[in-house]
């Protein structure tokens, strides 16, 4: 069983998952799996290589772990928290520790071996979008959770070891630091000024411009004022939601468009980089738990996409600071004008 650490200086939580060392690449560096016929887990045909499907966008009259799925949701066989047992937490001496209880699933977005995101049709990036709001809905019953998170490697710097188009979604019994450094100052500028931070920041992006990538009806997309990664993005909904899962299904069409042109700017203009995307979204509020009580007014559920195109060194780790070679406002410029590629739509 897995078990979470906590430093009692930082207050990061540490997640310690021995078994994973049993994953492919664990410590091969800049190699993605080859998406060969046999060894594919994800290919459809291979759905026995796999854990039991939780979820799946299928075509109709097929089986569960069969083929004839479009989007299919899995359990990872190498997963960072275990979703058997009882939440149990204690203290070792002066530290705190609990055992590793969540959840860990593999959302496969395509049967293709070789289909990026971007390159599925609309309607089949609208279907992962809808595989994660479905999994987040059932999870969230779950009342060992607290926070569910959507995360999606692609490229070896990024962390990737299957090149099959994947994403994930872990279950989490404590909330991150990274989410509190976002929540808490959310809701000390709603109690400062009774506005939303977010509101604030992409009504101001669309008025200037300058570091606006697209938008549309319900999105905004823009490179951030302090981006720590050359060519980062955020996906901004215009509508005001704490939650992701509240999402209507007009605004994941919406969500779908801009996704794909942030992204195929990134492949035609970047020449495919490795980029990690995660999904920001509000903590689970159970009944009991009434800390988070504002969020509905003061935190905005997004998108952000970091290519990889440096890395993290010394500097990074020892200040939290992070060099960027590239202003967003350039880097806007640069996504805004790649030229679609001909006999796209």
């Amino acid at each position: 069983m897995p078990e979470i650490r906590k430093d009692p200086v930082t207050g990061r939580w540490v997640v310690f998952s021995p078994e994973r060392l049993r994953r492919p690449n664990q410590f091969e560096y800049n190699t993605v799996q080859e998406n060969l016929p046999g060894s594919d887990p994800f290919l459809t045909g291979n759905e026995s290589f796999t854990p039991p499907e939780v979820f799946a966008v299928r075509e109709p009259g097929t089986e569960p772990n069969k083929p004839g799925w479009k989007v299919r949701v899995v359990p990872n066989r190498f997963p960072a928290l275990r979703v058997e047992g009882e939440l149990s937490k204690e203290a070792v001496g002066f530290y705190d520790k609990m055992n590793g209880v969540g959840a860990h699933e593999v959302v496969v977005e395509t049967p293709e071996p070789n289909l990026p995101l971007e390159k599925q049709p609309l309607s089949g990036i609208v279907d992962v979008l809808k595989a994660y709001r479905a999994r987040m809905v059932d999870l969230m019953r779950d009342s060992r959770f607290k926070y569910l998170m959507v995360f999606k490697n692609v490229g070896a710097q990024a962390g990737a070891s299957q090149h099959h188009a994947h994403s994930q979604i872990i279950a989490l019994p404590v909330l991150p630091l990274a989410l509190k450094e976002k929540l808490n100052p959310c809701r000390e500028y709603f109690v400062e000024k009774d506005r939303n931070i977010y509101e604030d920041i992409l009504r101001n992006e669309i008025k200037e411009q300058e570091r606006m990538v697209y938008e549309n009806a319900g999105f905004g997309v823009y490179c951030p004022f302090a981006s720590r990664f050359p060519f980062e993005v955020v996906l901004m909904p215009k509508q005001q939601r704490a939650d992701f899962h509240a999402c209507t299904d007009h605004e994941l069409v919406l969500l779908a468009d801009a996704l794909q042109k942030v992204l195929t700017a990134y492949r035609i203009g970047l020449n495919e980089p490795s980029y990690n995307l995660v999904l920001h979204t509000a903590p689970i509020r159970h009944g009991k738990q009434n800390r988070w009580h504002t969020l509905d007014f003061d935190f905005r559920w997004h998108i952000e996409i970091l290519p990889r195109m440096s890395g993290i060194a010394g500097f990074e780790f020892g200040t939290g600071f992070h060099i960027n070679s590239v202003l967003p406002e350039e880097a806007a410029r640069f996504l805004r004008e790649v030229k679609p590629e001909e006999g796209a739509t």
